[in-house]
């Protein structure tokens, strides 16, 4: 019988588990600042335990990644950050420096091998296993072929990545950013350098002319239209990628992505509800996309030659903020510091814990109902949910 992967989905704040409480399986994330391949994006170590209480309140598995590169002075810091996930009761955590599986298997840990261990063939998920891991994370660079391969000569949980943005380098292994700018992709603070507009000069200084094209800025992964390919393939964990990404981009990938699953399930799997995802899907942040290394080693179609960030179709304007919220008559009081706004705009509110969209159906300014505000005006809006002083309101354009 064919098991239904787990749809895990990328956290970096309490709000990115808001989004995604209803769609995803499982949640990975960091600890700020603390021996994560997303150094500067992650759960505070105090809020660990609650965070992960929370999770499972909504019945969703929690995952630590620890997967930075691990110096000698990383150790005591490590084998801390694993005793402390251990007492807070982690479902597992996603490591692969061979240090740090000793010290999980010390604390009697579940852990997973992350996919900075560059996992491409059999006999190196079976060494794995045989160390005592409950699933390994594959290399981004595997083709579905080899994935099948794979799958039939081992026992051991398979989970790839279906969709989000693709390092130009393999498994992320990269040292440009170090290199220009000393801030190591490999310690979690990678600074992106592929994504910047290169120029080839020769020694006699003539410059190549790029037209103001991106050569080394790869599209995001998308697999929705094959996820049947990849349920068939046997892959056990369906990992989406974007700790840094905001609320609203983990919303609409986690849903998505749990819609397609649970249709192939129940044989309402089609064309027409893919292009559906797809439109979805371009309207939250990517690169444009590609399949990656699923069908066949990425050409230049897999760069995104016009445009090194954000291609969606859907642009999110910061417009406010929220000042004060009376929730005996559900209103909140809204600064708008930067744009304007109107009966019938669509907003997203974020804050620390609060994420959701709605149409904005009233809008009053001294106690009299008006149809438009003005850029600095202060504005009682009807809200569909409660709101925290301090949330961000946004405008869906």
């Amino acid at each position: 019988m064919t098991r239904k992967p787990e749809i895990m989905s990328p956290i970096r704040d309490f709000a990115s588990l808001a989004a995604c409480k209803n769609y995803a399986d499982a949640v990975y994330f960091g600890i700020s600042d603390s021996l994560s391949m997303r150094a500067h994006s992650g759960i505070k170590i105090g809020y660990m335990a609650k965070f992960i209480k929370k999770c499972h309140s909504f019945k969703i598995k929690a995952y630590l990644t620890i997967n930075s590169a691990i110096y000698n002075n990383d150790l005591t810091r490590a084998e801390k950050l694993i005793k402390k996930a251990k007492a807070s009761k982690i479902d597992a955590i996603i490591i692969w420096d061979l240090s740090l599986i000793e010290i999980a298997k010390k604390y009697r840990l579940p852990f997973f091998i992350s996919t900075q261990a560059n996992i491409c063939n059999f006999k190196t998920a079976q060494f794995y296993q045989k160390l005592g891991a409950k699933r390994i994370v594959l290399a981004r660079e595997m083709s579905l072929k080899q994935i099948k391969e794979l799958r039939k000569k081992v026992k051991i949980e398979i989970e790839t990545f279906v969709h989000g943005a693709m390092c130009l380098a393999i498994s992320g292994r990269c040292i440009l950013s170090s290199y220009l700018y000393d801030t190591s992709a490999n310690c979690g603070a990678c600074a992106q350098p592929c994504r910047k507009e290169w120029i080839l000069q020769d020694s006699e200084g003539n410059k190549l002319v790029n037209q103001g094209q991106y050569f080394m800025s790869a599209k995001d992964l998308c697999m929705i239209k094959y996820v049947p390919e990849l349920i068939k393939a046997g892959i056990d964990s369906f990992k989406i990628e974007g700790r840094r990404r905001d609320p609203r981009y983990i919303e609409v990938t986690s849903r998505c992505y749990k819609e397609a699953v649970d249709s192939y399930f129940d044989k309402t799997f089609s064309l027409e509800k893919v292009k559906k995802w797809q439109s979805e899907l371009n309207t939250v942040y990517n690169r444009g996309y590609s399949t990656g290394f699923y069908f066949s080693k990425p050409d230049k179609s897999g760069i995104s030659y016009e445009k090194a960030d954000n291609a969606s179709i859907v642009k999110k304007v910061l417009i406010g903020y929220v000042t004060n919220y009376y929730a005996n008559i559900n209103v909140a009081e809204i600064d708008l510091k930067h744009h304007s706004l109107k009966i019938g705009d669509k907003i997203l509110v974020e804050g620390k814990t609060s994420f959701f969209e709605q149409k904005i159906s009233s809008l009053e300014n001294n106690h009299h109902k008006i149809q438009k505000a003005k850029k600095g005006e202060i504005v009682a809006v009807k809200m569909d949910k409660r709101v925290r002083k301090n949330d961000k309101i946004f405008i869906l354009e």
